[in-house]
């Protein structure tokens, strides 16, 4: 995928992002976020997500959540363990998924054992909210 003119990033200055920049600017690095479903686990669906989870990428995750409860898709496991980032507008999808799919007698699980993230959940209170795992395995199993 290339970035275009009109494409966001982030500058980056001694490997450390420091703000938003357009592409063609000095320190752009194009955000990633990549989405993985594997459909393998049925009822489960698993969507493998990868990268950052923020303001820029959190809407390509809401794209895919909301596509996938229109295709039936009511139990989702939603695996967090290639999250280098979340941010608010991240956990604001989350929560937004889990919405959708209990107003379709479904739920969201999540996949998460990197402490980083967890505490972001720990500090919201959402471990109260969702379903937390080790594993992908221990999630379906449930």
């Amino acid at each position: 995928m290339n970035a275009g003119p009109g494409c966001y990033g982030v500058h980056v200055r001694g490997g450390v992002a420091i703000g938003p920049a357009r592409h063609g600017e000095e320190g752009y690095r194009r955000m990633e976020l990549g989405l993985e479903v594997d459909d393998s686990r049925r009822p489960y669906t698993v969507l493998a997500v990868k990268g950052e989870v923020d303001v820029y990428t959190a809407p390509r995750l809401r794209e895919k959540l909301v596509e996938l409860v229109s295709q039936g898709r009511h139990q989702i496991v939603v695996d967090l363990e290639g999250v280098d980032f979340l941010d608010s507008t991240g956990l604001g999808v989350l929560v937004g998924g889990l919405k959708r799919l209990r107003s379709h007698d479904g739920d969201l699980t999540l996949v998460c054992t990197h402490q980083r993230i967890l505490k972001v959940f720990e500090i919201t209170g959402l471990t109260k909210v969702f379903s937390i795992y080790a594993t992908v395995d221990q999630a379906v199993a449930d």
